[in-house]
């Protein structure tokens, strides 16, 4: 749980780090606005058609009882819900970074110069974030698939999907956001994947509350940077870096 602790704290140190700077809140906000004005008309649109399309994967409960469809239609709902969700924020997310690369390559490297050198590594190019984003995007719809079968089953599609959906989400948002800190380090998507991996509860006190937060619409503008500022600071941590918190009991090194 010491992981789990640590990463909170990252989190709320990245937040503030982007909070108190009107400078970083600009520079992460603006292309999260931008994405966020096209998203809004998309989930209004969704929102719109919600009963429909949930009546378009209902067939089969057409001769059931008023009961017993409607409660299948909340089933079906509550399971398309979790898996447009997921692969919205990560879709949201990833055409954020396209659009905004060299503005989050520049938050993270003045978030790493405030508890520690930056490394003199080559900066992300705008096409390796995009590859990155629709690889992002594929890896989302691959999940949503299951996600929204398990959701048909009764409970655990409507306690357990919502979860895994998160956690999920949260991880692979992670792999992204670190993205600019790490590739300047020299890692690459792989490379970044089993670091991640090897320390999961970190990551994910760092990409679950990113990926909670952008659920919430307009709340993304600033979830993102926020995300990012403690992406960094994640990246620091699993590399071994200082990130100008104590742990362990010792006393901060910056």
């Amino acid at each position: 749980m010491s992981d789990l602790l640590l990463g909170l704290r990252l989190y709320a140190r990245g937040a503030a780090t982007v909070l108190r700077s009107p400078r970083l809140l600009r520079l992460g906000a603006l292309p999260a606005a931008v994405t966020a004005l096209l998203y809004l008309v998309a989930l209004v649109a969704l929102g719109w058609s919600l009963d429909d399309l949930v009546g378009l994967l209902t067939p089969f409960a057409a001769d059931w009882s008023p009961g017993a469809r409607e409660a299948a239609e909340v089933v079906v709902g509550i399971a398309l819900v979790a898996a447009v969700a997921l692969v919205a924020v990560l879709t949201f997310v990833a055409v954020t970074l396209a659009i905004g690369g060299p503005f989050y390559e520049k938050l993270s490297e003045i978030v790493d110069d405030t508890v520690g050198s930056v490394p003199a590594g080559p900066r992300r190019s705008w096409f390796a974030s995009v590859r990155d984003g629709v690889l992002l995007v594929g890896l989302s719809v691959l999940v949503a698939i299951p996600l929204f079968v398990a959701g048909f089953v009764p409970v655990v599609g409507q306690t357990a999907v919502p979860v895994v959906a998160a956690l999920v989400g949260g991880r692979l948002l992670v792999l992204e956001l670190t993205a600019p800190a790490l590739e300047r380090r020299g890692l690459g998507f792989g490379s970044r994947r089993r670091l991640v991996r090897s320390r999961r509860l970190l990551a994910w006190a760092v990409g679950v509350p990113t990926y909670l937060l952008c659920l919430i619409p307009l709340v993304g503008i600033v979830a993102v940077p926020v995300g990012a500022a403690a992406a960094t600071l994640l990246a620091r941590e699993l590399r071994g870096e200082p990130t100008g918190l104590a742990t362990r009991g010792e006393p901060s090194r910056h």
